[in-house]
């Protein structure tokens, strides 16, 4: 199995930014411990603070792989490109936040990207990515 995992803007600072939010680990050490969980899957791995990045992530890896877990940060918010890409691909995408989108600003209640996706784990810290993964094997049985 071949899944992907697709970070958004600030991401790159889990761990340092915001940790009573997002916590205190950072992503790659998170993602090292995933991949020695699940030895059997094949993970890749894309983080970019920028819209179109991600986009073209998505295309590219949309046609390809078994499963794509996305967490577009702010962008779920604005972008309505990243709900156009995910429309567009083959390949079902789990929508995953660290945070409670709903229980922060009134602006994050709205997302571009649930609709399109398979389904969205909200709230749940990195253990989101984690069941994302295990719906994904899951779905393979």
């Amino acid at each position: 199995m071949h899944l992907v995992i697709i970070n958004g803007p600030n991401l790159n600072l889990l761990g340092r930014r915001e940790p009573g939010i997002y916590g205190s680990s950072s992503f790659e050490s998170f993602f090292e411990q995933l991949r020695e969980k699940y030895p059997a899957i094949r993970f890749d791995y894309f983080q970019s603070n920028i819209e179109g990045e991600l986009v073209t992530a998505l295309q590219q890896y949309g046609f390809e792989a078994d499963g794509i877990i996305l967490n577009p940060a702010a962008y779920t918010h604005t972008s309505v490109a990243i709900g156009d890409a995910i429309a567009a691909i083959n390949t079902p995408v789990i929508e995953v936040h660290i945070s409670n989108v709903h229980a922060r600003e009134d602006f994050r209640k709205i997302s571009h990207v649930s609709a399109k996706a398979a389904g969205s784990i909200i709230g749940l810290g990195l253990k989101g990515y984690e069941l994302a993964v295990n719906y994904f094997q899951d779905s393979k049985k």
